[in-house]
């Protein structure tokens, strides 16, 4: 047993760059990774998981209170594992240990028989009795267990786990994972394949006559639709396909698109024809009909604005499916483009338009829907309905836009057809006969899930890879104009077939463990008793992030029609309530309420301390925990932290490692940052001590700096380094029960946090510019000028971990193709404008203690728009540095009698600022660079007057692009006789710039010119 004074092994080293690596490759890993069980948000990747499970798991065998035993054990069985040396001394031992851990964070070893042997010896090494007694595994508990990442981990390494969450999707999740797969082991696939198949068949000859196959004996795979609206120009009242792209396979060696025809009938309004083609480029496929929410009619040019689209749709609560008149003829709804076939005998999907048979299917789709819902209504509607008709959240919720186009209920998230293929699915699985714990059926369950969230009307068609995406491609419900149908047994994505392959490889690939135990519960209001954990590891919501209950409900509704009355699918607070837990869910949400009161950002973080509180009270008191904060906001991680210090907590260690995906659809107001930063803690002693605050402060310098070069030979920049160095910081403060300055003032965590951040600051300005920016409060002192600093900082703050290059490039399309099916609404925007940003309040924290003064910048460095700063792009300063006559003009007089003095652009920069003006100054900044806003006072008008050296830095860039060679030289010769700040700031700056961006280019080959 580890004595409680002993430390762990994540408490004093850990294998940061050898985890990231495998935690990121890990998102490539797809079939029998646990993860394609079924979809839950924000999983955590296994790599870092059971790599940080191992490091809390184990005693550091260079702490004099290890046990023996455990160090016994060590050296004996990591013999066993290539690689990992013991040595002959401790330090040898810490390695091979940390060697293992790196080893086993790799997902080709998860499964192998000497890693899972090897580790669970020695975590039962670590934790069995030193008096002999009988062992028992430690209990590893999570209250958020969401995807189950953690508490599956805990079961591969021979612990014990109790996994809890309040979300009854994520509960049955976790059931199938830990309970029903470790207890039955293979034989559950071997069944869930032959109840498939049976299932398959089954549903299969039901829905023959609704997905037909062609004549020549093709065999539709997806059909592709587009919402429609009626044009209401006058004297028009055509019918307008809803398409962001009329592309249907944009494969360079196969492509085809749709190429549209205008008929104009004696009779009625012009119609919109279509015709399959081979397109020999890009121009010759016109563009879509619809851009932010605003449709362009084909016939006449008109623009419907966004509200008389939404009205339309919503008349037709949200336009998926057909309208018929009373002879079957379409009038009106869905349109179908075309038809997505394979040939037998011939490779390659094939495209044709629609068939009358097509519409027909259709009709009988809808037809049978009518009956299922009579028959329901007709039988007084007992249980559920036959198809969801539970609400969708309210209008304003996070994410979530279909409400506004008439989608009010989940079922209107689906086609006719799409509800009777999932109702019928869902009704064979739900038909089984029951046997022993009936882990056939909720395993059925997860694949009626993975068939939902393939069969919606807000699917789209992947062009480049032909096949059909999933419904949730981000944390968000957007609408989708163009959507794809995918038939549910077609040689193509989402098909039933390939959802029972994905979970039964998921359960073949489980090296077998005991079972855990799951229940829903509240994290506020733990139900295990005191002191009952030994390790308490938890990867909490955080504040609006992912509206979890809202998502879920879209596989709820279908997961309860699979497994109706199921215990875990249910509201354990209210039972009137058919849909996930709202009001307890630890979500900001403003749009809900619990107990009266709003859930707004204080409520948040006043549950989040509640958890961290309930967390201190089930761990044993010589247990440890680990906190995830993989989502980053200075605010947000100080309230965060603030709760667990409050709640009893001492920070002892902290880990930052790679698990985000660095650039996603919601990116510059949102953290985008690479790292999820693993915090280690344990419970405070009730007698600690109080904190001299000139104690504090002494050590904080030491111990972040010596952080930071440890972080970045590990490969970790930017800001994931700035955050990753408050949990050491948090080591020195949260040890005492509280600090106090001389006087006696207790001195807050936000107080703490500001001199981290200066403290951080300062020793990044020391590495990147050196020692006397790092000590200055302004430009005296012989430092480069405020603008400078804050420009270094602004760049070093951007780079990214692993590649060192990491400040989104704005303008720059993000996401590929899944960016092209981003929610395209009224009032967003097309593009970013050019530069780097990052969050207000990270630059304020940076800015403030060094002494930079923001608003002095505004408009002239940077620019700052709801609530981002973005530094400005040294192209947009052209005008500013230089006037309306520009660069040239400039050059050419530097050309023909370069000034003489120290500074021989003064004068010639800034050439809008007179002797005795009306200034333009901070403000709102065209793209042109041009002044705008109010008058500043006489000292804002001699700073802005006086070039800096980052001013000419910018400036010999510019003479660079425009090829003014011989004025760069003048230049730079003046400048290396006025001293050496230019050159070491354009050094500077060069390594700071992303690689391949313009501004290092420019710098590299200006410097390439500097006389030697």
């Amino acid at each position: 047993m580890i004595p409680k004074e002993c430390k762990r092994l994540a408490e004093v080293d850990f294998p940061i760059a050898e985890v990231s690596r495998h935690a990121a490759r890990e998102k490539s890993i797809r079939h029998g990774h646990p993860s394609t069980l079924h979809l839950w948000w924000a999983r955590r990747p296994l790599a870092s998981c059971r790599a940080v499970l191992l490091a809390l798991l184990w005693p550091d065998p260079c702490d004099p209170l290890c046990p023996a035993e455990f160090k016994r054990e060590a050296r004996k069985r990591l013999r066993e594992v290539g690689g990992c040396n013991p040595g002959s001394t401790d330090q040898d031992l810490r390695r091979a240990l940390l060697r293992f851990i790196a080893d086993f964070a790799n997902w080709d070893n998860a499964a192998q028989p000497t890693y899972l042997e090897v580790s669970r010896a020695l975590v039962k090494a670590a934790h069995a009795p030193a008096d002999g007694g009988p062992y028992e595994p430690p209990l590893v508990v999570d209250p958020f267990a969401g995807g189950g990442s953690i508490p599956l981990e805990a079961l591969r390494v021979g612990c014990e786990a109790f996994a809890s969450d309040l979300n009854p999707v994520a509960c049955l999740i976790l059931k199938v994972m830990l309970e029903d797969i470790p207890r039955h082991g293979p034989k559950l696939a071997e069944d869930l394949r032959r109840a498939g198949a049976e299932i398959k068949a089954q549903a299969e000859k039901e829905l023959a006559d609704l997905y037909p196959r062609d004549p020549d004996g093709a065999t539709p795979i997806a059909y592709l639709w587009a919402r429609t609206v009626r044009c209401e120009a006058p004297n028009c009242g055509a019918e307008i396909p809803l398409a962001r792209s009329f592309w249907l396979c944009k494969k360079s060696n196969r492509r085809r698109a749709l190429r549209t025809r205008v008929e104009r009938p004696e009779e009625g309004p012009p119609r919109v024809e279509f015709e399959v083609f081979v397109p020999k480029s890009e121009k010759e496929v016109q563009g879509g009909t619809v851009a932010r929410a605003k449709a362009s009619c084909l016939a006449c040019g008109a623009v419907l604005p966004p509200d008389r689209v939404r009205a339309q749709l919503a008349a037709e609560r949200g336009g998926a499916d057909v309208v018929f008149d009373e002879k079957g003829r379409r009038t009106g709804g869905a349109r179908l483009l075309a038809v997505v076939t394979l040939r037998p005998g011939e490779t390659g999907r094939h495209y044709r338009l629609p068939v009358d048979r097509d519409d027909q299917a259709v009709r009988r789709a809808q037809a049978r829907l009518a009956k299922l819902l009579g028959d329901w209504e007709r039988g007084g509607k007992q249980g559920l309905c036959p198809v969801p008709d539970e609400p969708t959240p309210p209008i304003g919720t996070l994410g979530f836009r279909v409400q506004r186009y008439g989608m009010l209920q989940w079922g209107d998230l689906f086609t006719a057809r799409q509800k009777v293929a999932l109702r019928t699915i869902a009704a064979a699985a739900r038909d089984r006969p029951q046997s022993g714990d009936d882990a056939i059926r909720t395993t059925m369950a997860m694949v009626v899930g993975r068939c939902a969230d393939y069969s919606s009307s807000i699917v789209s068609w992947a062009q480049s890879g032909e096949f059909v995406r999933s419904t949730f491609g981000r944390q968000a419900l957007p609408i989708v104009w163009d959507f794809a149908e995918a038939v549910p047994w077609s040689d193509s994505s989402g098909n039933l077939d390939g959802a029972i392959d994905w979970t039964s490889r998921v359960i073949e690939q489980w090296p077998g463990s005991k079972a855990g135990q799951i229940q829903p519960a509240d994290a506020t209001e733990h139900p295990l008793p005191d002191d009952t954990a030994h390790l308490w590891f938890t990867d909490p919501p955080y504040y609006d992030a992912v509206p979890y209950a809202d998502l879920s409900d879209y596989f709820l509704v279908w997961l309860k029609r699979a497994l109706p009355g199921h215990p875990l699918l249910c509201d354990p607070f209210d039972p009137s309530d058919p849909l996930a837990p709202k009001a307890r869910e630890a979500v900001q949400d403003e749009t809900k309420q619990h107990d009266g009161r709003s859930k707004d950002r204080s409520w948040f973080e006043e549950t989040m301390a509640k958890t961290f509180a309930e967390g201190r009270r089930v761990l044993h008191e010589d247990g440890v925990g680990s906190v995830v904060f993989a989502h980053k906001t200075t605010e947000g991680w100080e309230a965060l932290l603030s709760g667990m210090i409050r709640g009893g907590w001492t920070i002892t260690g902290s880990w930052p490692i790679a698990t985000e995906r660095p650039g996603r659809l919601r990116s510059q107001d949102s953290a985008a940052l690479a790292t999820s930063v693993h915090l280690i803690c344990r419970p405070r002693p009730d007698d600690a001590g109080v904190g001299d605050w000139a104690d504090v402060l002494r050590e904080l310098p030491a111990r972040v700096s010596g952080w930071m070069e440890r972080l970045q030979g590990e490969g970790v920049r930017g800001a994931d380094l700035v955050f990753a160095c408050i949990g050491p910081a948090l080591e020195i403060f949260s040890r005492y029960a509280r600090v106090e300055t001389a006087e006696g003032r207790e001195v807050k965590l936000d107080e703490y946090l500001a001199k981290v951040w200066e403290v951080v600051g300062r020793s990044a300005l020391a590495q990147v510019l050196g020692t006397a920016e790092a000590g200055v409060r302004n430009g005296a002192g012989g430092a480069v000028e405020e603008d400078a600093r804050l420009t270094a900082l602004f760049l070093w703050t951007l780079q990214a971990t692993g590649n060192g290059t990491g400040a989104d490039r704005s303008g720059d399309e993000e996401g590929g193709e899944e960016a092209e099916e981003e929610e395209d609404e009224e009032g967003t925007s097309r593009g970013k404008a050019r530069g780097y940003a990052l969050v207000f309040d990270v630059v304020r924290r940076f800015a403030q203690p060094l002494g930079i003064d923001l608003p002095k910048w505004e408009a002239r460095v940077i620019e700052t728009k709801k609530g981002v700063v973005r530094l400005l792009s040294v192209a947009e300063r052209a005008r500013q540095l230089f006037g309306e006559e520009g660069a040239g003009a400039v050059a050419a007089r530097l050309e023909q009698a370069a000034p003489a003095g120290p500074n021989p652009l003064q004068g010639l920069l800034f050439p809008e600022v007179e002797a005795a003006p009306r200034v333009r100054g901070r403000g709102a900044r065209g793209r042109g660079g041009r002044l705008a806003g109010g008058e500043v006072s006489d000292e804002a008008l001699a700073a802005a007057g006086e070039a800096t050296t980052l001013d000419r830095v910018h400036a010999a860039m510019l003479l660079q692009a425009g090829g003014r060679t011989n004025a760069l030289r003048a230049l730079l010769r003046a400048e290396q006789d006025r001293g050496p700040d230019f050159l070491r700031l354009a050094n500077a700056l060069s390594a700071l710039y992303p690689k391949d961006s313009e501004e290092k280019r420019l710098l590299d080959a200006m410097l390439l010119g500097v006389p030697r």
